[in-house]
């Protein structure tokens, strides 16, 4: 194993950057994000995704950590780690330009004995078959023989201050087995959960891509659970409490199922099947299933107004919570959005607020204005909906922005229950 790494974290957001402190911790690391603002802001010890603390950037910062918006000054690096987004487009096709221009920014830095790491979640084969040509085209290198690439999955789980990077355990890859076992080396260098060393590339990629797609469908099926409930008039929660007292029940919530992982990452492992020849129906149907929650919360909404004997179109609704996960403030591919656009067409005062989430970005993103604070929230509400509960409503007191008819729609079934709390 080298002794003289110098790390170079290409995108530093919610994967890169507490990637690039935990490197800094032992390496000389260069973090690289082309946004000149974020790199503006990281400069000063802020982090707005708040998956490092300002203590832990300033000290990385003031260390072995460098972030830069120009890659140039990552020439320098012999190890290079590419965690960029990989979405899906209004296809729901993957879309890997993030990753082809990542590759060849990374490709025009190369080096004979360069490593370059992917993290970014992918159906198996990209990292071969996409990336490594770029980095060979770009570079005019040899795979193999000049550099040498491998694959570790990211397992960021945004908001979570327990499961951080340092403490999971990765999977590891690499594209001859003394690379894998290098890469893997690297990595256990730094984190304290271990690794695991995966016997090829394509099998590291495919088992970060099914850990995704395994819990979309188990929450597919809640979900499903969850609508059937409703019809027999029995409390799911409780349907799910009962179940959990067997030792091999998975105690799975229904919900929404958003974000750039569970929500994201199938449509990969779909796409790949069927160039292949297979049509996945049972991870489709989950998508189906999951993707229509929102709708499908919203006429539970209406139905319950018009049992209340409230005229809907005149209906006041206040939506609390819009990112996608709770005490996280990523507001991308947000279900929460389908939620807000069925309602929309039914009542004319509909408001949003959420403590978290960057209220330019939701305006930029989706053209919502946010409630700017829990002092401007609008009393006297026919509705109540708690999409997303973060921390900052737990002491929420319900009763005081609830008309006397009024009444709590409880997503995510957190809270107890109550004559005027409805839940999935």
């Amino acid at each position: 194993m080298k002794k003289d790494y110098q790390i170079g974290i290409i995108g530093l957001g919610y994967v890169g950057l507490p990637l690039a402190c935990l490197f800094a911790k032992s390496y000389p690391t260069i973090g690289f994000d082309p946004q000149k603002s974020r790199i503006a802001a990281l400069n000063r010890g802020i982090d707005e995704t708040n998956e490092v603390g300002a203590e832990i950037l300033q000290e990385r910062l003031a260390t072995r950590l460098r972030c830069t918006h120009r890659i140039e000054e990552a020439k320098d690096c012999n190890v290079y780690i590419v965690a960029v987004p990989t979405p899906i487009d209004l296809y729901q096709q993957p879309d890997l330009t993030a990753l082809r221009e990542a590759s060849q920014m990374v490709g025009s830095c190369l080096k004979k004995g360069d490593l370059v790491i992917y993290e970014s979640t992918v159906y198996p084969g990209v990292t071969e078959e996409v990336c490594a040509p770029i980095l060979a085209q770009e570079s005019g290198l040899q795979l193999n023989i000049d550099f040498f690439i491998g694959y570790s999955p990211e397992r960021i789980n945004p908001g979570d201050k327990e499961r951080t990077v340092e403490n999971i355990c990765k999977i590891t890859s690499g594209s001859t087995p003394e690379i894998a076992q290098e890469v893997d080396a690297l990595y256990g260098s730094v984190l304290k959960g271990g690794t695991y060393l995966a016997p090829s590339i394509k099998v590291a990629e495919a088992a970060k891509v099914i850990e995704n797609a395994q819990r979309d469908v188990n929450i597919a099926f809640m979900n499903e659970i969850a609508k059937i409930c409703h019809l027999l008039d029995i409390d799911t929660n409780a349907v799910i409490d009962a179940a959990s007292t067997k030792w091999n029940f998975l105690p799975f919530r229904p919900g929404f199922v958003g974000g750039h992982c569970i929500g994201v990452d199938p449509y990969y492992l779909i796409q790949k099947a069927k160039l292949h020849g297979h049509s996945p129906r049972l991870m489709m149907e989950a998508r189906k299933t999951n993707d229509s929650m929102g709708g499908y919360v919203a006429r539970q909404i209406i139905d319950q107004l018009c049992v209340q004997g409230v005229a809907v179109k005149h209906s006041r609704i206040l939506l609390l919570g819009f990112t996608f996960k709770e005490n996280c403030p990523d507001t991308r591919n947000t279900k929460v959005i389908d939620l807000y656009r069925t309602l929309e067409h039914f009542t004319n005062t509909l408001a949003v607020f959420d403590p978290l989430a960057n209220a330019t970005k939701v305006q930029e993103m989706y053209g919502i204005s946010l409630i700017p604070s829990f002092e401007e929230l609008p009393r006297d509400n026919d509705v109540v909906v708690l999409c997303v509960p973060h921390k900052a409503f737990e002491t929420f007191c319900w009763a005081d922005y609830l008309t006397e008819t009024g009444f709590v729609y409880d997503v995510k079934g957190v809270l107890k229950e109550a004559e005027n709390v409805f839940r999935l």
